[in-house]
């Protein structure tokens, strides 16, 4: 399934270039009070919201895909843990381009481990980008982005799939300076993931899927997900060696080579095999 979260809160089941509104198989959540859980309801409870959706799905009202604003298909996350230079030809990249990477960032992923995003900086394309700091570069990192289904604590690789509720796309939008990652790439709105979640069940093999990133038409960067440096099964593994993800947590996996600048006016075209395709303005905050 394909399950987007479009107009503020909707949920919808994308079907071609149409939405099915679902929006009544979130009567299915358990309701709460304080406190309230520390996960992504939606996430949480996936295989019962996906069970409501197709007794729905016969008679739900359609709308034309293009008509509608799509959120991020996450709306919580606890955290998003991030994998710098995980494509052998981005860290050849960047160590040629000492102006703009800087050399205490240049570490392999094995030495410097995993970072963290604010999860506050979580936007869908249909929110766009809000540039910062424009006296800076602002760059575009296309990523595959792992959402996490269930509490995953210590879980070895060869499980590690398992605990995924889907897949979606994933820009980690960087302003390129010489502060942690954390710092640049926490900004609002700098975490687009969509355009929907692909259930894990539509992807087959996560690690063989072709990328590709335009700005304004223009190519950017286009890779396929076996030259991971480190997998996915690996990295959800080697993340919950240190803290247990929770559903609605995202991964991103890491970009490959041809990151590049946006200024406000441009608009960013991403796809991913088998997850799908999104647009996404740029502007200035």
């Amino acid at each position: 399934m394909h399950i987007c979260r479009f107009d503020n809160n909707k949920l919808g089941l994308v079907q071609g270039d149409e939405i099915l509104d679902i929006t009544a198989a979130l009567e299915v959540l358990p309701t709460h009070r304080w406190p309230v859980p520390q996960c992504d309801p939606l996430i949480a409870n996936l295989p019962q919201v996906m069970k409501a959706a197709r007794e729905l799905a016969g008679s739900a009202s359609r709308l034309p895909l293009a008509s509608v604003t799509l959120n991020s298909p996450v709306s919580y996350a606890t955290k998003l843990p991030a994998a710098p230079v995980n494509y052998l030809k981005h860290m050849a990249e960047a160590q040629g381009d000492p102006a703009t990477f800087h050399a205490h960032h240049l570490k392999r992923i094995e030495e410097v481990g995993l970072f963290l995003k604010a999860s506050s900086s979580l936007a869908g394309p249909g929110d766009g980008v809000a540039l910062r700091h424009l006296d800076r570069r602002n760059d575009h990192e296309l990523e595959l982005a792992v959402v996490i289904g269930k509490p995953a604590d210590r879980v070895p690789v060869a499980q590690a799939l398992d605990y995924v509720a889907g897949y979606a796309i994933g820009l980690d939008m960087t302003v390129r300076g010489p502060e942690e990652r954390s710092l640049r790439k926490s900004i609002d709105s700098y975490s687009v993931l969509g355009p929907w979640l692909t259930t894990a069940d539509e992807v087959a093999n996560p690690g063989a899927l072709d990328i590709e990133l335009h700005v304004n038409g223009e190519l950017r960067q286009r890779a396929n997900t076996r030259d991971l440096v480190i997998g996915i099964p690996e990295l959800i593994a080697w993340a919950s060696t240190y803290y247990t993800l929770l559903p609605g947590d995202v991964i991103f996996t890491g970009t490959p080579d041809g990151v590049g600048p946006v200024v406000p006016g441009d608009v960013i075209s991403a796809r991913i095999e088998h997850v799908g395709q999104m647009q996404v303005q740029v502007r200035a905050a």
